[in-house]
């Protein structure tokens, strides 16, 4: 049966594993794929993810169709997906585990179909291998492989050719780096999923304690999460006159430390703030409207005080036993959830050294008669890329034809579950759609993800780019949220997310930050009028609408 796709990415459902959703994976890729860097990058990623499976031990024996090159991950539309039907596994081998749990962590509220148990997805090996590799995990107390894998990149980054190369050796650069894009995503993926098994065991034992609602307490404050980072050092920026040398030098700093973090950043394609540093100070202008009371230190410190006493509580109500167990569990979810945000900002490091290449080559591109944008000759796959750069004119139609249905694409909302069957883009909902607005009353659930209670005034914000006159007093309401968005959470009193779960981005950086968070409030960007007045509950995942715009 041929496969018909809408977008030059695309691939067909897995028919072993049919269910997909935008869950989780949609923070890494938010917006339409650009062809060069799937073409680059795709494969890899899902080869690096089935070796992180493997090396975890929940891979069984006929998994893995071998007419099924693309499974984990799907492109539909040229949105980009998870399988769910797979992940979920984890659930149904793994000792203890639970899909439920599973679906709260990665994929959050969801239309989604439940788990139907079918032949071959219990494993006795598979849930061993598994109990073993829990053991091991327990017993991380650091991940000296992370000091590594920044070591490589440092190399790769050091063989960049520079902005004299041919295009010849600076494609050569380009096409060197998905090998170690593979290893450097299975690592991510590794430390992810490790996050997982262990952060289960703790809950488990949380929810055995009698305090279940301490588990948010408890994930908060954690420290050292470099995601959290450059929204401290734009707070530190935020304070200072921007006319003034100081914030000149302390912002080159800040764009040579975390220029390459900025919306959409896995796509090679889009512009980090070391390209875009005006979406960078967007942000730090949004600080500026907050008082001393926002300061990430004290945040961060009141949510380690709370920290403490939600821990304390918990071991006071747990036998000699599960005390023990429980102290180990804790200890490595700490490890692992700093590791998941250290190596995904390896990755990100390397990512622009080949958008770097990239640049260098597009531009002369562009000087020959090529398309102007950068992300334009990003929807080239890499060989066409390459072709072109002889003769950028001759694919000026074919650019200008995909921009013309990425653009549809990107005003059209991909379904958040694709159950073996892609709809049509003709079915897909405009993001000109509004919802019915919520009545005063109405609460909104969600998940919860960063622990306090806040009021304010719903500021609904779709591109982090122009946040407006978000400030002090307001609530941000967002679609999704990448790195571009968290610097924004310290301008507000809470954050509401239409989409993520406990492990989504949204979630990590609001408890470093202190900032009460919702997240997987469907629908919330489209239903919560703004300007209306609205109270984030982040211990329960409840949005009240308090009372309407006047």
């Amino acid at each position: 049966m041929t496969f018909d796709g809408i977008w030059e990415t695309d691939n067909p459902p897995s028919r072993k594993w049919p269910l997909y959703t935008r869950g989780n994976v949609g923070e890494v890729f938010p917006e339409v794929v650009l062809p060069f860097t799937w073409d680059l990058i795709g494969k890899a990623a899902e080869d690096g993810w089935r070796q992180a499976f493997e090396k975890m031990g929940l891979v069984a024996d006929g998994d893995f169709p071998d007419d099924e090159p693309m499974i984990i991950l799907g492109v539909f539309g040229g949105y980009c997906y998870i399988n769910a039907s797979y992940v979920r596994i984890l659930g149904v081998r793994a000792p203890g585990g639970k899909v439920e749990n599973i679906d709260s962590m990665f994929f959050g509220e969801s239309d989604a179909p439940d788990h139907v148990a079918r032949d071959g997805d219990r494993s006795v090996r598979a849930s061993l291998r598994l109990g073993r590799t829990l053991l091991r995990l327990l017993r991380t107390s650091e991940l000296p492989a992370l000091e590594h894998d920044e070591a490589e990149v440092d190399r790769f980054v050091a063989r960049y050719p520079g902005g004299d190369a041919s295009n010849a050796e600076l494609m050569a650069y380009c096409r060197s780096f998905a090998p170690l894009f593979e290893h450097l995503f299975s690592r991510h993926i590794d430390n992810t999923f490790s996050n997982a098994l262990v952060s289960g065991a703790m809950i488990d034992l949380v929810a055995g304690s009698g305090h279940p609602d301490l588990v948010v307490s408890i994930l908060g404050g954690i420290g050292d999460v470099e995601s959290a980072a450059p929204s401290a050092a734009m707070w530190e920026l935020s304070r200072l006159d921007a006319d003034s040398d100081a914030y000149r030098t302390g912002f080159a700093r800040f764009l040579h430390e975390f220029g390459s973090r900025g919306p959409n950043e896995w796509d090679i394609g889009s512009d980090p703030w070391m390209f875009r540093p005006e979406v960078a100070t967007a942000a730090i202008e949004a600080m500026r409207r907050a008082d001393t009371g926002r300061d990430p230190v004290r945040l961060q410190a009141a949510l380690a005080s709370g920290r403490a006493e939600a821990v304390e509580r918990v071991r006071s109500s747990l036998n000699v036993v599960d005390r023990y167990r429980f102290d180990k569990a804790l200890a490595a979810t700490i490890v692992f959830s700093q590791g998941r945000e250290r190596s995904k900002t390896t990755v990100i490091r390397a990512i622009q050294a080949v958008r770097e290449a990239q640049r260098v080559m597009h531009e002369r591109a562009a000087g020959d008669g090529g398309a102007e944008e950068r992300w334009k000759s990003c929807l080239l796959d890499v060989d066409d890329f390459e072709a072109h750069l002889d003769d950028p004119a001759a694919y000026r139609d074919l650019i200008d034809e995909r921009a013309e249905l990425h653009a549809r694409l990107t005003d059209s909302v991909p379904p958040f579950v694709v159950d073996g069957i892609v709809p049509p883009l003709e079915r897909w909902d405009s993001r000109a759609t509004t919802a019915e607005r919520l009545a005063v009353g109405t609460t909104v659930q969600g998940i919860a993800g960063c622990p306090g209670v806040a009021r304010g005034r719903a500021r609904v914000v779709m591109d982090a780019g122009d946040p407006g006159d978000l400030g002090a007093g307001d609530v941000l309401v967002a679609p999704i949220t990448d790195p571009s968005w968290t610097p924004l959470f310290l301008a507000v009193e809470a954050v509401v997310v239409d989409v993520g779960a406990t492990m989504s981005h949204a979630v990590i950086v609001s408890r470093e930050l202190g900032i009460p968070c919702v997240v997987s409030a469907v629908g919330a960007t489209r239903s919560i009028p703004d300007g209306a007045e609205i109270e984030v509950d982040g211990d329960t995942g409840r949005v009240t609408i308090l009372s309407h715009p006047s």
